[in-house]
Formats: structure tokens, sequence, C-alpha cells
């Protein structure tokens, strides 16, 4: 579907709402939150629905509605989008449930539903609909807990009753558009961020993701959401099978579906959150102050507790919390007066506490420090029982900091219930955050971060669609032939013979002593179970002797110098998803690669800088380094290995199904791969 097609759904000026009850309801929500545009009501059975005339049916409409609510049965739903289409209707929420969900036909009904849709938007069918707040449109069928704004965060999820929770939230985060995708039988989610992208009312967007169509649209989208800098946000639920024919390599157990997930969001700077409440908050502080350019914190509370908290919650999520300044020490001295520790975090004590002038000192010398955000840790007293009128005095001068400043503040309670929604709403009104759960704050703030890093350095390639492979029809190379073929695109391989067995000793005798034997086959993938490998072989008799005990395995072996001065092993590997086709794995390898588990995903095409900070972020990386003193590797030669291996998956991303090269051996000088398995689909 086409975004204008999809921009009128999402923005309509008419509406026809067709069906009974949920009809009803539809209206009525528009009306509460003030849609100012015409709203037809179709039902042949009843004159009027909530109040307004009721029309018998579509060609009795006065107009052409932008969006239309159908919330028939199955059939009369797919007569009626066959209707509008023709009609030249904008789009349509498909309330009714029996399609694809259901299996069986409904697949069919599913099908015939998009063919009758032609060029019009759909949402669904089985989902609640939309809300747009910006505009007053409601197509829901319920009750919702959200207002009108002016600007705010789109969120799409394909659950309708995720999506009403959100509504329901009291954290003041101001929602400009909540979709219920349901079934997505037409269009994906990348058309929808594209569309949202049009309307400049959005500050960040929400994404409740189940599973992806088209991954080359939804990264072309999420690369235009970054240049635009407007933050997407996720929640990643379910896991598939992906990778399940895929049992030969080792690679295959470290690069599952959820990380490659991962993978994608740290490669588009989208953020990924593990609860609904981290979602609402970090979408909430990404509002008001989208993402940062700096991760370091500064954090001030009447209570030495709360520092400390702070300061490990920091800690915890990789946040910086410099010292002060000697500028800012100066300035909170002579507001705190010397009987203030002075620190970041600050416990500014209660000896300011209903004292604007110094409040508001102490405040600014704070934010005037160069901090990324700077935090003011303050829960409200129970408005039910308690008095927080002297809390005003704090907030006042917070806000009169901040202005004063323009740093990024942030009024962060301990506790989510903590912040009243009156006060959150007050705020976001000021440019400050009202973070609610300190948790959930370091959190939002490490994403913010992480969306600003990645905006700040140049941009990836999209991702290209998978192409279908007839997996359980891939051949092994044997090792001698894949090595050839990767030392073709750059990667080291031992100096080596293939030779038959009783050759072997001449070819030792050539290559020099010591070395190791391994059988050549295209059927054995793990040499080491099944005895088709010795190693660190010292004479001709050891030779001779390992080469013939490798008989009943094959004809021929590889004859191959045995490595020495090796710093650490590394694994390099690559799986193909159904969804992002071939991807990169990286990490510590050897025989205890799967224990370990340390390692790294990318997608391809990559770059040498994203292979390079990921390699840095690797258990490995310290041993290359050099760790507790011992020689350090050559941390050039590993990241030269890595590409060379994504340049060939890239090459051959249509008909690779899986490689492993384990171990490399990271060397003082080199890197050398020792071993490597390449499963190709057949021509």
């Amino acid at each position: 579907m086409s975004r204008s097609a999809l921009a009128r759904l999402l923005s309509p000026r008419s509406l026809a709402v067709i069906g009974g009850r949920e009809a009803a309801e539809v209206i009525r929500q528009c009306e509460r939150i003030g849609f100012q545009g015409e709203i037809w009501p179709v039902n042949p059975k009843r004159p009027e629905v909530a109040g307004r005339k009721s029309f018998a049916s579509l060609a009795d409409l006065p107009g052409v509605p932008d969006a239309s609510f159908i919330a028939v049965p199955r059939e009369v739903t797919i007569e009626s989008v066959a209707t509008l289409a023709k009609m030249g209707a904008g789009g349509a929420v498909c309330y009714a449930s029996g399609f694809a969900e259901v299996g069986g036909d409904g697949i069919n009904a599913q099908a015939r539903l998009v063919a009758a849709s032609g060029e019009m938007a759909l949402l669904g069918p089985n989902c609640y609909g939309l809300l747009n707040y910006l505009d007053g449109a409601a197509l829901w069928p319920d009750q919702h807990g959200g207002l009108a704004v002016q600007r705010g965060v789109a969120i799409i999820t394909q659950s309708g009753n995720i999506g009403l929770n959100l509504t329901m939230q009291a954290r003041s985060l101001p929602l400009a558009y909540l979709i219920s995708a349901g079934n997505k039988a037409k269009g994906d989610l990348g058309e929808m961020i594209d569309t949202l992208l049009d309307d400049e009312r959005v500050t960040a967007i929400g994404l409740h993701i189940e599973g992806l169509d088209d991954i080359e649209r939804f990264s072309k989208a999420a690369l235009r959401a970054l240049d635009q800098g407007v933050p997407l946000v996720a929640i990643k639920t379910g896991r598939s099978e992906a990778g399940a024919a895929l049992t030969m390599s080792h690679t295959s157990s470290l690069a599952g579906s959820d990380q490659l997930f991962d993978a994608l969001f740290a490669r588009f700077g989208i953020g990924r959150t593990k609860d609904v409440g981290t979602f609402l908050e970090t979408l909430k502080l990404l509002h008001v102050h989208g993402p940062l350019s700096s991760r370091t914190v500064s954090s001030m509370s009447c209570s030495g507790g709360e520092a400390g908290l702070v300061a490990d919650l920091a800690s915890d999520a990789g946040l910086p919390t410099p010292p002060l300044t000697k500028d800012a020490e100066a300035k909170l001295f002579e507001a705190l007066g010397p009987k203030v520790p002075l620190a970041n975090p600050l416990d500014y004590h209660t000896y300011i506490w209903g004292d604007l002038e110094a409040s508001t000192a102490t405040f600014s010398a704070m934010l005037g420090a160069g901090y990324g955000i700077n935090l003011l840790i303050l829960d409200f007293p129970r408005g039910d029982r308690c008095d927080a009128s002297s809390w005003d005095v704090t907030l006042q001068a917070f806000e009169n900091a901040q202005k004063a400043t323009g740093a990024k503040a942030a009024l962060v309670a301990s506790m989510p219930e903590s912040l009243p929604e009156s006060v959150g709403q007050r705020m976001i009104a000021s440019g400050i955050a009202p973070m609610q759960g300190l948790s959930e704050c370091m959190e939002a703030i490490r994403i913010a971060a992480d969306i600003g890093a990645v905006r700040a350095r140049e941009r990836e390639a999209p991702l290209k669609r998978a192409s279908s492979v007839e997996v359980e029809r891939a051949h092994m190379l044997d090792e001698p032939t894949g090595k050839a073929t990767l030392k073709s695109f750059g990667l080291t391989v031992p100096k080596g013979e293939v030779v038959a067995i009783a050759d072997a000793a001449q070819a030792a005798e050539r290559i020099g002593f010591p070395v190791v034997v391994k059988a050549v086959s295209d059927t054995i993938a793990h040499k080491t179970e099944a005895g088709a490998v010795k190693l660190n072989l010292k004479s001709a008799s050891e030779v001779e002797m390992a080469a013939k005990a490798m008989a009943h395995l094959s004809d021929r072996v590889l004859v191959e110098a045995m490595q020495s001065g090796i710093v650490a092993e590394m694994i390099i590997g690559v799986t193909r998803d159904p969804l992002f086709g071939p991807t990169l794995t990286f990490g510590s390898g050897g025989i205890l690669v799967e224990l370990l588990k340390d390692a790294a995903s990318l997608l391809l095409p990559t770059t040498r800088e994203a292979v390079e900070d990921a390699f840095d972020q690797l258990k490995l990386a310290h041993l290359v380094e050099g760790f507790r003193g011992r020689a350090k590797g050559d941390r050039q030669a590993a990241i030269d290995a890595i590409m060379a291996v994504a340049s060939y998956a890239e090459r051959e991303r249509d008909m690779l199904v899986e490689l492993d090269v384990n171990p490399v051996l990271i060397l003082e000088q080199g890197a050398v791969a020792v071993d490597a398995m390449i499963r190709k689909a057949r021509a």
C-alpha cells in the first residue's frame, strides 16, 4: 500500500463507521478526543448509531471516506472493503477475526481480503485499529486512556490488548498515535514507520515486534528515522525456528534468531527494551531530549542512600558519573556551605530545602558542569494522605536551573508511583524529562546514548532480502577446497599439501615439523570427534602412522604446518537465517566455543568499523591486548580475517548455507585459520 493511502487512513478528515455496537463506540471515542471531520455511520438495520443518522449502505454516503472502521462478520468485511476500494477510499481498519490467524480457510479469506482492497491501505484484520491523538481520530472500538496532544510519540503493536494497556499509562508520556496492526495482511512495519516519519509532530516511535516480513523495507525505514532524528525503540518478543536445519557448525549454536535481532537494532540505532515500563520511560526521555550525545551523568538528591544507589545503577548501565569540575565545586560550596561533602552523585542534604535561591544556585552549578544529562532524584509524598506543597520550591528551582543553563535534565522518582502525573506534565512543558523508576531511568539513558552514538557514526547499508535456498540439498566443501576459496578473499591459512596417504611423510619433510595431519573429506564436519585429525606430529614415522590410521576415512590427507606463538583462538562463522540471510558471527574459539559463548553477531553487508567495535566488546579482545602481562596478539590481523570471511559470505549470499572457521589462531604477528568448513547450496 502507498504511503499516501496509509496517510489518509492514519490522519483522516472523514470517517465511515460500519457495524453496530463497535461502530457506536468508535463514534463516541472520536467525539471524546475532538475529531472535527465528518463521521458517517453505515448500518442497514439502524436509523441512527450513537446519535448520528445512519446510512443504509456505502453507496449512500455523501462522500468518499478517508478512513473506515469495519466491524461486521468476515465475508461482509471482504465485501465492504471491495466496495470502498472501488469508491477510492483511503483505507480501512478490519476488526473482524477468522482470517489467517485461525489457519485453514482463514488464510484464503485473508488473501481475498487483500485482493479486494486494491490500492487501499488496510490495518488488520483481527485488530483493534488506531488512535490518532493529534487529529482526534479514534478508529478504536473501546475506551482508552489517551488525550489530544500537539506532538508526541507513536507506538505500533500487533497486540490490541497491549495497545489498549499502553493508552492507560499514567507516566505523562504524550501519545501521538497508537496503531494495532493485527494480522498485518497488507503492508508492514517499514511502511508504517515511513508514513509516521512524514508527520513532523511525531517525536519518537515505539515498536512492539513479534516478527518482521520485509527486512529490506524495514532497514530503509530505520535508516530514514536515524537520519531524521526520530528515534525508534522496540520490544521484540518470540523466537523463530531460524537455523534449526543448521546442525553441522559451531557457529549455529552462537547465532540464534534473538541475537540477530540484537544485531539489527544495534546496526540501525534502535533501542531495545525488555519490559513495558522501560519501553515507556525510554520513549519519554527521547520525546523530551532526543538521542544523547554523551553518556555522562550527574545526580543530585537530598539523601546519601539515594546518591549511592544512583552511583551503583549508573555503573551497572555503563554510564560514567565523572567527578565535579573545580568550577562546579566552587559554586556548590558557595551554595551549600562547608557541611556538605561535594561529589557526583551529590547528596545536597536538607539544609537548602524550601530555599528557592540556594536550591536554584545548587542545581545550576550541577547543570552547568557539562554532563550529558543531569538527574534530580525526588519522590513525592502520597497525594491522598500527605502535603506536597513544599516540594514545589524544589521543582521551581530545578526549572530555573534548566532554563538558565539549557542542559539536559531529568526529574527522577525512585519508584514509578512516586511521581504524580500532573508533575510529569509540568516537567515536560518545561523541557525536563519526568522519569519514573531509577532502574528504568538508567536503562533509558543508556539506550538514548547508544542511539546517539549510532547517529554520530557513518551509516551502514540497508539490508537485503534473504533469498530462498534449499538447505536440505546443500553440500560441504572439503577443507582444502574451503581454505583455498577463503584464501582468495584474504584469509591466511597454514602452509600445507594434499597428498595420498603413502606420501604424507614426504610432504611433512617438505613442510617442516611439527605438522598436523587431517583426513580430506566433504562429509566430516567435526574432525576431532571422528578421529580425522592428529596434531603436533614431530617425525616422519608419527606422520606415516597417523595417515594410515585415517585410511578408512579418506585416501587423501592434508598435511599442514603446526602453528606456534598462539595468543588466542577465535571462531568466525556464517549461518543462514530465513529473514536476515547470511549473518556473521565471531568470538572466542577452539574447543570451548559453546561453553564460553563469547561472540558477536553482525548482519551483512557490514563495515570494518562495525567489526572492530564488536570485536572490542568481546572477552577475546582482552586476551589479544595482552591480558595480565601476557604477549599481545595481532588485533588488525584478526580483524582482517573476519573481513575476509565477510567478503566471501557477501559474494556468495545467495548460495552459502553455513561456514565455520574454527579456530583462527591469533598470533603475535598475524592470524591463521587452521580449520574451515563451508556448506553451499547446489546450483
